[in-house]
């Protein structure tokens, strides 16, 4: 029987197949979306190579090319004397980074920007990024106290804030930081916990006048107005896809798998940190040809037995590994705690709810107290079936969960898998590469 075909919006897993080879996943999601609204800003051109090809990054793409900068295979061409208000509302489709970091950039222009997106995006809060906009002098209408998108955005004549977010988010920063390039001013924003900080590492490459320190415990990042210049980046690829084979190399007897040229930074790491700390083996060596200036590295992983830890959610910055973490501490010797995990409540999906659902259908045992989530090894995952409801992660994770289930116990189905576009679009195919599967034998 295959070990994964896809057919329509399902995919089907047996477990029991070693994965074995090498793989690339796609460019970063994270550094991709910034790459190109910090290049739509930058007047000139910027070569920029190895963007996600997820639908995510797609939307951020068309959202710049709506606003006047140009998009290509080789990068964009940006700057004051392209860019202009667009001509009717941007649709963000499924991709919060999209609107919240847009939203920052159109605040500090004269403009009125309408931002839209898919039904699960619409009921997503943009209150967090509405509160700091609107003391800079942006006035922003959502739905709601919360205000739920769509977003208006009506900007120009800002003014520098002194800013605390009451909750760490790198979105949240980043869209306080572009939003402060054309504000009188310095910006500055404090990070009692550090979030992922490519935002500041790109507006530095492109000239900014911006710096970041340590201060009384906290990181604060201050940033004055300034025009950007053009800049050079190739964007290495993304940890929080990684970390789904890393885990599934893990966990499946007989593998060894390795990840290339991935983004290995302080605050994009922690997952690897976690997984050695239960035991994994996984190699780092740096990544043969990679930018210089950014920490990449090939990831070695082959099969170990885990045991059980304590997760804080300041360890995992964006809190995007926790799912495949927590498949991976659903055979691990012990109960692993997830601690403080309750932004997982507020993304694509409720994450904590599915995360407990989906390692119950595979035979596992899980609950949350609060915002810490409980998970208690068992000795070996039975098949299940899930619903990924939208949410790429979930359904990634599914899939990983299949892939470590017992082959005596059948086949796993993980349905709403055209969720995975929106960040993976060639998981299937990569899937079936390590697992030594052509797509004949996958039945896809």
């Amino acid at each position: 029987m295959s070990a994964a075909g896809l057919a329509g919006a399902t995919l089907v897993v047996r477990g029991g197949h070693p994965l074995a080879g090498a793989v690339r996943v796609p460019g970063d999601k994270s550094i991709s979306h910034r790459a190109l609204l910090v290049g739509a800003l930058a007047e000139g051109h910027s070569a920029i190579v190895g963007l996600s090809d997820g639908e995510d990054v797609a939307r951020t793409a068309d959202a710049v090319r709506a606003l006047g900068a140009t998009v290509g295979a080789e990068g964009v061409d940006g700057g004051a004397s392209r860019l202009h208000e667009p001509a009717g509302p941007v649709d963000a489709g499924n991709s919060g980074t999209t609107m919240r970091l847009l939203a920052g950039l159109v605040a500090g222009w004269p403009w009125t920007v309408t931002i839209g997106g898919d039904e699960s995006l619409c009921a997503r809060p943009m209150d967090r990024i509405a509160a700091p906009l609107r003391a800079m002098g942006a006035r922003v209408h959502g739905r709601g106290e919360r205000d739920l998108p769509p977003i208006e955005v009506r900007g120009g004549a800002l003014v520098a804030i002194d800013y605390a977010p009451p909750v760490a988010s790198a979105q949240v920063k980043s869209c306080v930081l572009l939003a402060g390039l054309r504000a009188e001013g310095e910006t500055v924003v404090r990070e009692a916990v550090p979030t992922r900080a490519h935002t500041e590492e790109l507006l530095a490459r492109a000239g900014a006048a911006i710096t970041v320190a340590d201060e009384g415990g906290a990181r604060v990042v201050r940033l004055r107005p300034g025009e950007l210049v053009p800049f050079t980046l190739e964007v290495p690829a993304d940890p929080s896809q990684a970390a789904f084979w890393v885990v599934a190399a893990t966990l499946v007897p007989g593998s060894e798998v390795t990840v290339e040229g991935v983004y290995v930074g302080a605050t994009r790491r922690g997952f690897l940190d976690v997984l050695r700390r239960m035991g994994a083996a996984i190699g780092e060596t740096p990544a043969a040809g990679a930018d210089t200036t950014m920490a990449v590295a090939d990831l070695a992983v082959r099969a170990a037995p885990l045991v059980a830890t304590e997760v804080e959610a300041a360890e995992i910055t964006g809190l995007d590994e926790v799912p495949v973490l927590a498949v991976a501490a659903a055979r691990a010797e012990g109960t692993t705690v997830f601690r403080g995990m309750g932004e997982l409540r507020v993304k694509e999906s409720d994450r904590l709810a599915g995360v407990v659902e989906l390692l119950g259908a595979f035979g596992a045992r899980a609950h949350t107290e609060g915002d810490d989530l409980f998970v208690t090894g068992v000795p070996r995952l039975t098949a299940g079936s899930v619903d990924a409801r939208g949410d790429h992660r979930m359904a990634m994770a599914g899939a990983v969960a299949g892939l470590a289930a017992d082959p005596a116990t059948g086949e796993s189905t993980m349905s709403g898998f055209e969720a995975v576009a929106t960040s993976y679009p060639a998981f299937v195919a990569h899937l079936r590469v390590l697992t030594g599967l052509g797509e004949t034998e996958a039945g896809a």
